[in-house]
């Protein structure tokens, strides 16, 4: 049964970032809660209503998690260049504080896609108060340049780790990031989506759709939080 503790309303908001202003959307979810929100961070190129945050938003909340979704400042301006690392994750923070107030959730996920998912994670190593954190397509290294890893900041995370990226994904080698991983202390949970690109897209000649990707990413997130963060 639902929590009756947990907020089930949809609730779009303006939220402070310093001295400037964006847009943040809560949608809880659809049937039995977790008791858990995930703040979802968009990608370097995206917003927070672009088709691949909205389709793994509606896929987790079919699956129990309350979404929060976001723009980062440089996005919510419709500029293409995304903000400095401090700002971004500047930006996370003053959108938890607005959950936290709001929302009052039982655990709190921290992640996104790719450039997103790595700001959550830089705050979870900084000792960011989170209960997990939920990366979609980690951007280990710039496409063609696996010699400029992004992973300096990874053995500083204490927090249960879910992490999904496609074997096909230019910005993060398999093998280089099981090598990172070794020096990765906490409980990472590494998935693999076979075939899957950094946008999670499948070929045809895969034999798969990408709504059967998003699925599998909704699957493996719920027993996830079932496992690693109510338990």
């Amino acid at each position: 049964m639902s929590d009756p503790s947990i907020k089930s309303d949809r609730a779009e908001w303006r939220v402070k970032v310093g001295g400037e202003e964006t847009s943040a959307v809560f949608e809880p979810a659809e049937n039995d809660q977790h008791g858990a929100c995930f703040v979802c961070a968009h990608g370097a190129g995206g917003n927070m209503n672009d088709r691949g945050v909205l389709l793994t938003a509606k896929a987790l909340r079919t699956r129990g998690l309350g979404v929060v979704r976001f723009n980062f400042l440089y996005s919510e301006k419709k500029s293409g260049r995304p903000d400095p690392m401090p700002r971004l994750k500047e930006c996370i923070t003053a959108v938890v504080a607005r959950v936290r107030e709001e929302i009052e959730p039982k655990k709190l996920i921290l992640g996104g896609r790719s450039m997103g998912g790595r700001a959550a994670s830089m705050l979870a190593a900084d000792g960011f108060d989170c209960d997990g954190l939920l990366l979609l397509a980690y951007p280990l290294h710039p496409p063609g340049r696996p010699d400029q890893l992004r992973d300096a900041h990874l053995p500083a995370i204490k927090v249960p780790v879910i992490c999904f990226n496609g074997t096909r994904d230019p910005f993060c080698t398999p093998d280089l990031m099981k090598a990172v991983l070794k020096n990765v202390k906490t409980d990472w949970k590494m998935h693999w989506i076979e075939g899957a690109d950094h946008s999670f897209h499948v070929l045809k000649s895969s034999g798969r759709t990408d709504a059967e990707v998003l699925a599998e990413i909704g699957n493996a997130t719920e027993v996830w939080v079932s496992r690693r963060i109510r338990g």
